[in-house]
């Protein structure tokens, strides 16, 4: 069975919880999700999630794979062996989600630093889809300056910034508000909030 494909940066950014459910949810739709986090990325997901990073692909294993029918492939961020580093390598898109300013900063610069960045680089110059989820507050010129070159690229900007016209209850209701802001950037069907003008439960 082919499965559809989408690459998922994880970066050093706070909101690691985003990027978890989001390719928790890419995996229950039965994606092929080829995951690639940062240094920093790691350290958040640990401090943030508590995660024993100790042993990586186990951690993946544990809090991603489990139980559900997508495929994960986690690929290191100084492979540029790694199939996603080529334009020849078909997917649906990319998203780094949380994005830092950092690695925002690396990618509206075509820096190609890392795999990450590398994997989006080719997002742009393909022309696919690349979704961008910068998590910091306040925002200077230089980040409201890359993140403005960024979309004039091609990319979407969805900050990690939950609403409440949906009437969240707990913190988890508006985690699955953003990842569903961003999986409709992404063209992706989904129920993870209710929409505006939809009756409630």
């Amino acid at each position: 069975m082919n499965r559809e494909r989408i690459v998922v940066g994880i970066t050093g950014a706070s909101g690691a919880v985003y990027g978890v459910t989001l390719v928790q949810t890419l995996l229950e739709r039965d994606f092929e999700v080829h995951l690639v986090v940062t240094e920093a990325g790691w350290q958040v997901l640990g401090e943030e999630l508590g995660w024993d990073t100790t042993d990586r692909g186990a951690a993946l294993e544990r809090s991603l794979s489990a139980g559900r029918p997508g495929r994960l492939v986690w690929h290191g961020l100084r492979d540029y062996g790694a199939p996603i580093a080529s334009g020849s390598f078909r997917t649906r898109g990319m998203v780094v989600i949380p994005c830092s300013m950092g690695t925002l900063s690396g990618i509206a610069s075509g820096a190609s630093g890392n795999l990450l960045e590398r994997a989006a680089d080719v997002m742009l110059k393909e022309g696919r889809s690349l979704v961008l989820v910068p998590r910091e507050t306040p925002l200077n010129a230089i980040h409201l300056e890359n993140m403005l070159r960024l979309a004039r690229m091609g990319a979407r900007i969805v900050p990690a910034m939950p609403a409440f016209y949906h009437r969240p209850k707990t913190v988890d209701d508006l985690v699955r508000f953003v990842v569903g802001k961003v999986l409709d950037a992404c063209g992706v069907d989904h129920a993870l909030f209710r929409r505006w003008g939809e009756d409630g439960p």
